[in-house]
């Protein structure tokens, strides 16, 4: 491929620019749980080489508004039948996951996820909570395509760029057992959420990345790639604090956002080639945007900031072992060349110069 056509210098910076931009727009505006854009943005622009039409945008945030509604359906029922209704949720959680790797709509697998976890949760302490949750993540949506359209515009894919490749859906027992443990990996964050929905909001968030990395990681050296990400993403959060701390301002929050973007980004696509694979930087820059996100709304608040920093970075922890345990309890079993998973089918399969 000609050095002018590679496509992995214009998507480093896609990424970078979208995740600061929807950062930026979303605590600027101060949106209902504002980190929810970045977080969209960032699975929007990596997983996306092509901007979403008006009616495409308009029609996945329809989609999004009645998928994450799903969870307030089951809110009454794990109200006063909680045994039964967590079963629930636990097969709507293996289905969605399935449907993701049998070929699906993995935008769609992903906020079936979330709706039935976020909201479901929410909805069991106050039904306006889970719709502030709905509006948080419909708003957050619209801001994510609307930076995703904008970026595109400004960095376009050159024309010589290859088109992905078609999505792969893996063979019927392998999705199951890949749906399954993704789905073991985020039941326990929502039944830890269920005791302070909105606490551990971030929790879910971060359970619901790991279940979709764990989609694409093999169990060999799954502790090695979710939990150094995991550590790598608190620590990129720290440093951020204390350089953002220098000079408080949405101007300083919006450029360190986009170096440190920026820098994962180069490792995401390969422009610094590192030994570990895209999956690991991108839940290293979603784990730094939702500690960061966090972060900075208990700073708002008045909580002690590094008190709840380390208590949630704890959590984060907990959560990346037993993902970890779940990986190696379900390994799947071998059936071809790992050509499959979120990241090969959408914007990774094209990077390598040929």
């Amino acid at each position: 491929m000609p050095a002018d056509s590679d496509p992995r210098s214009q998507r480093a910076l896609r990424l970078a620019v979208g995740t600061a931009l929807c950062l930026a727009i979303g605590f600027g505006l101060d949106l209902p749980i504002p980190m929810v854009a970045p977080v969209l943005g960032v699975f929007l622009l990596a997983s996306m080489n092509r901007p979403l039409s008006f009616k495409a945008g308009l029609g996945l945030t329809l989609v999004v508004l009645f998928t994450t509604a799903s969870g307030l359906v089951l809110s009454p029922l794990l109200r006063y039948y909680p045994v039964s209704g967590v079963l629930l949720i636990g097969v709507g959680l293996f289905l969605a996951f399935r449907y993701g790797v049998r070929g699906g709509n993995n935008l769609v697998s992903m906020f079936l996820v979330i709706g039935l976890t976020m909201i479901s949760a929410a909805g069991t302490i106050d039904f306006r909570l889970a719709a502030t949750v709905i509006e948080a993540l419909v708003k957050g949506l619209l801001v994510a395509v609307l930076v995703l359209g904008l970026c595109h515009w400004l960095l376009p894919e050159p024309s010589e760029a290859p088109a992905p490749p078609p999505p792969v859906a893996l063979p019927e027992p392998e999705a199951s057992r890949m749906a399954l443990r993704a789905a073991l990996v985020v039941l326990p964050a929502f039944l830890l959420a269920l005791t302070d929905p909105l606490g551990y909001m971030p929790i879910i968030l971060k359970s619901v990345s790991l279940g979709r990395q764990s989609c694409v990681t093999a169990a060999h050296g799954a502790a090695r790639e979710l939990l150094g990400s995991t550590l790598l993403g608190g620590a990129l959060a720290i440093i951020f604090w204390c350089a953002l701390s220098l000079f408080v301002s949405l101007w300083m929050f919006f450029l360190w956002m986009l170096l440190f973007g920026l820098l994962a980004a180069r490792k995401l696509y390969r422009l610094s080639p590192t030994r570990h694979p895209p999956s690991f930087w991108l839940n290293t820059l979603v784990t730094l945007v939702i500690l960061l996100g966090q972060s900075v709304q208990d700073s708002v608040a008045g909580k002690d900031v590094y008190t709840a920093f380390a208590v949630r970075m704890g959590l984060f922890i907990a959560v990346t072992l037993y993902a970890c345990l779940m990986l190696h309890l379900l390994e799947p079993r071998p059936w071809a060349p790992r050509k499959h998973g979120f990241f090969r089918r959408h914007s990774f399969g094209s990077l390598k110069r040929s």
